[in-house]
């Protein structure tokens, strides 16, 4: 979840951009500002762990966080997915009816790698976290083109990450 503006495309146009992904235990659908109030209880629920998913410096998401910034922050992932700058998911549970978290596909900051994508899941569902990662990785090596993923903060550590960007 990079606040840059990306100035180029990191997906060609002619690949089709998925809107959802289906498992058993996960429903994906775009990141928008119609899931905000659920969005935003998952997010509050778990905020003294998600705070630094996004790097050591990330004050995301601040402890007195307002419904109405995240509607807004919902509505700019929601921009940046349809202009095709980076790609903003909601995890919703087996049965699409409980949001679980969130995964964000940013053009990688790294010249080695094709993306960076971030990943949360909330505390009292904490447990599975790890099925989530092995689900997003497969679906973005089958599904998408990417074949240099980075996991800032998960498969690299924050201090080769930041080695890596030359920080």
């Amino acid at each position: 979840m990079n606040n840059q503006i990306y100035k180029k495309a990191f997906i060609p146009d002619s690949f089709k951009i998925p809107n959802k992904l289906n498992t058993e235990s996960f429903h994906f659908r775009v990141l928008d500002d119609e899931v905000a109030m659920v969005d935003f209880k998952a997010v509050m629920s778990s905020q003294k762990r998600l705070k630094g998913m996004f790097g050591p410096t990330s004050e995301w998401p601040k402890g007195n966080m307002t419904i109405e910034e995240n509607i807004k922050s919902l509505k700019a992932h929601k921009q940046q997915f349809d202009s095709r700058e980076a790609f903003a998911y909601s995890v919703f549970n087996g049965t699409n009816d409980r949001c679980l978290g969130s995964v964000y596909i940013d053009p990688s900051q790294s010249q080695n790698f094709d993306c960076e994508v971030y990943l949360w899941i909330r505390d009292d569902d904490f447990a599975l976290d790890t099925e989530l990662y092995q689900v997003v990785l497969s679906w973005l090596q089958r599904s998408w083109l990417f074949s240099k993923i980075a996991f800032p903060g998960r498969s690299i550590t924050w201090e080769d990450w930041a080695v890596e960007l030359n920080i």
